[in-house]
């Protein structure tokens, strides 16, 4: 613990010294309002502990702790016809003790005229609609980013976006780029997205339409390579007031997966938040995920025997789960035992208050079930429990905490073989520093 403090306290100290290095006046003398070049600081502490709900093969120690610090630029210009961006995001990310890795988060170029028209080439983080489906999911130290074209136009009410990726490994120079292998950064082969939204003046709602086509590798390196397809479709509304808002979302797949075998799956959304007074947040919703039929869950042993002449299991791609199906991650983030995929129902609820400005804080609860019947078992989960806190103590430096509890099933048990009797907890805390 002594040299924990110690580290935290250099770390302080250090950040304190390009504080006060890039204090308003300093950064007006180095960069001005007018300067096309910009500059920011994020520096991210985060610690958590947890019991229960690791699969009792993994044995290592409860507490984590890392850290992720960014330094973000960019650049703009423009002439009579023609605006200019760039943008590089440097991110290093580490457990403690260990090096972590340095990489480049994001750096693109983009290029845009008067009338919206825009393309933007490189490696940049991807955020539509709610994220549920393509986010960058911040959350996660390493967060998602993309090697990608992006080109559309954005004018009035309308914006359509069409979205082009193609991965490929070191060795193009042999294979032609043909084969992808699981080192890569991204684990497809190729993803083309389309997205319109339209945003009507003078109406509170918005309206958004996704369309994706995924190639996933197949075959081995030399023997049978190919790509198998699938295709996501479906739209998100939002009707947004200052005292009410409504969402919801609907989405299918359908396709190949990886193996050739069919795609049927589906997944649809809605979610209400209310603001009786200005300081509250009153938040309910449900979530329903379609899942594989016809498996049996023995107490013990391997899942997912069951030959399936379709996949029925949403995949929800790129999203930013951990927003959704609850603050401790065992769905969509991490897999059942064996690969299993029973879909999910989530109803859930939220209370947030916000207090002196600065302080906010909440509590949320979510009842969990399986979205398909298993043989000899209950569809219910469990229920989550959720506390959340943040305080800002400037504009630059906030402290963040958080407590889930989940009481979950038998049925949680044996899927996930989880461990403490099913009473699992999770605690974590985030101090960011953001110049």
């Amino acid at each position: 613990m002594h040299t924990i403090f110690k580290t935290t306290l250099a770390s302080a100290c250090l950040f304190l010294g390009l504080h006060s290095f890039f204090s308003n006046d300093v950064r007006a003398q180095l960069l001005p309002e007018s300067s096309p070049l910009s500059v920011k600081l994020d520096v991210l502490g985060h610690g958590e502990i947890r019991h229960g709900g690791i699969k009792d093969s993994l044995k290592y120690d409860p507490c984590f702790l890392v850290n992720r610090e960014r330094l973000i630029a960019g650049y703009s210009g423009s002439s009579e016809r023609l605006r200019w961006d760039m943008g590089l995001t440097l991110q290093h990310s580490a457990i403690w003790g260990q090096n972590g890795s340095l990489t480049v988060f994001e750096g693109w170029g983009k290029l845009s005229n008067k009338w919206g028209a825009f393309v933007q080439v490189g490696r940049q983080a991807l955020s539509y609609d709610d994220e549920r489906i393509i986010g960058m999911n911040d959350w996660a130290m390493a967060a998602q980013s993309h090697d990608a074209i992006r080109t559309g136009f954005e004018h009035g009410a309308h914006k359509f976006h069409l979205i082009a990726t193609y991965n490929q490994d070191n060795d193009v120079e042999e294979t032609g780029g043909s084969y992808y292998s699981e080192g890569g950064a991204q684990c497809h082969k190729t993803m083309l997205v389309g997205w319109y939204h339209l945003q009507p003046s003078n109406f509170p709602a918005s309206f958004s339409l996704l369309f994706m086509n995924v190639g996933m590798q197949s075959g081995k390196k030399g023997i049978d390579e190919h790509n198998e397809y699938q295709q996501l479709y479906g739209g998100y509304a939002k009707f947004d007031k200052p005292w009410l808002v409504f969402e919801g979302s609907y989405y299918r797949q359908c396709g190949h997966e990886e193996h050739g075998i069919p795609i049927d799956a589906w997944m649809a959304a809605v979610k209400a938040t209310w603001h009786p007074v200005k300081s509250l947040d009153v938040v309910a919703g449900y979530d329903c995920l379609s899942g594989d039929e016809d498996f049996a869950v023995p107490a013990s042993g391997f899942l997912g025997l069951t030959q399936h002449k379709v996949v029925k299991g949403f995949n929800t791609i790129w999203g930013s789960h951990h927003k959704f199906y609850g603050a401790m991650d065992f769905f969509y983030l991490t897999t059942y035992y064996g690969g299993f995929t029973p879909g999910l129902r989530n109803l859930y609820g939220y209370l947030g208050c916000h207090l002196f400005d600065r302080l906010n804080c909440g509590i949320g609860y979510h009842y969990l079930a399986t979205a398909t019947k298993l043989r000899d078992m209950d569809l219910s989960l469990g229920h989550e429990l959720e506390f959340e806190a943040s305080y800002a103590f400037s504009k630059v430096v906030s402290l963040s905490v958080g407590f889930s509890y989940m009481n979950g099933t038998e049925t949680m048990e044996r899927l996930k073989r989880v461990s403490q009797d099913n009473n699992l907890t999770w605690g974590w805390i985030d101090l960011r520093f953001k110049l």
